[in-house]
């Protein structure tokens, strides 16, 4: 649930600025965009420096959720005792896993369907169909809106129903949106309206089942590395669609075919959910959870 709140905050983001960054780009041109973007940035480095702390146990606090706390459980949370919590030595195990590469393919397919498709080519492709750039970021910050409902639900349901038809609900979904947004474009301004309302609920709600069903598969000792890989597989398809879309967009003169390729990934993203195996934990002496990742999960 939290995660899911924390995930939102972003379309939060989304919907504030790019309205606001459209018009500086519209006025001032995009390099003075980038300046705006870049001071904020610079200006939440101490601000996160001064306010985050590693663990609630740091603040005096109980996780929150967790009805009683084991004594060891700081220990614990470093690491069970002799083994290796190096992002190397981590990824060595979980790679060895079925479960892994079924979340960090699916995640791919995330990152190529949002961050590298629709965050980076929506613009030009409305501005293609002689929809204005500020408009075009408004269905972005629509999305946005969206998404901030969407994405808490998602990490709401996570915490109550099974992880992996939801994760095939949100790429099925997705995937047919995709699907639909060539014909949004072409046509009048309610399909695009209906585009954004279905595709913002959609938009980020991947990530807390994603994470659930790691923390599943690999504890919560190591899911949170594990994770931090299986997000650079979402970055790593946010860049191939990204470069492929526009290569599609110069070679054809239409991003159609790369909306419809992005929705059929979506679509087998929704079936390679349902290949994830879930099984018996192990428990560690401090009575985390670890499922074993040394064999095919």
């Amino acid at each position: 649930m939290v995660l899911g709140i924390l995930t939102a905050s972003a379309s939060t983001g989304q919907l504030v600025f790019l309205p606001m960054l459209a018009r500086i780009t519209e006025r001032y041109g995009w390099r003075v965009a980038v300046l705006v973007v870049a001071a904020i940035v610079a200006a939440l480095i101490p601000l996160a420096a001064w306010l985050l702390r590693e663990s609630p146990e740091r603040m005096g606090l109980r996780a929150y959720g967790a009805s009683e706390e084991p004594a060891n459980a700081l220990v614990a949370s470093r690491g069970d005792a002799g083994e290796s919590l190096g992002a190397l030595a981590v990824l060595r195990g979980a790679a060895t896993t079925r479960n892994f590469w079924v979340l960090c393919i699916s995640f791919f397919v995330c990152g190529a369907s949002t961050n590298g498709l629709i965050g980076a080519h929506l613009i030009p492709a409305a501005h293609d169909h002689g929809i204005p750039e500020v408009r075009a970021a408004g269905l972005l910050a629509l999305m946005g809106l969206c998404d901030l409902v969407g994405t808490t639900a998602a990490g709401w349901m996570s915490d109550r129903w099974d992880s992996r038809w939801l994760l095939a609900a949100y790429y099925g979904l997705r995937g047919l949106s995709l699907l639909f947004l060539p014909f949004a474009l072409a046509g009048a301004s309610p399909s695009l309206v209906l585009f954004a309302v279905w595709y913002g609920l959609d938009w980020i709600a991947t990530v807390p089942p994603t994470l659930r069903l790691a923390n599943e598969a690999f504890g919560r000792t190591r899911a949170p590395i594990v994770f931090g890989w299986i997000s650079g597989g979402h970055q790593l398809g946010a860049a191939s669609i990204a470069l492929v879309a526009g290569a599609l967009r110069v070679t054809s003169g239409r991003y159609d075919w790369a909306f419809i390729g992005a929705g059929a990934l979506c679509i087998g993203a929704a079936a390679l959910s349902l290949a994830f195996r879930r099984g018996p934990a192990v428990s560690t002496p401090a009575g985390l959870p670890l499922a074993a990742p040394l064999h095919p999960a």
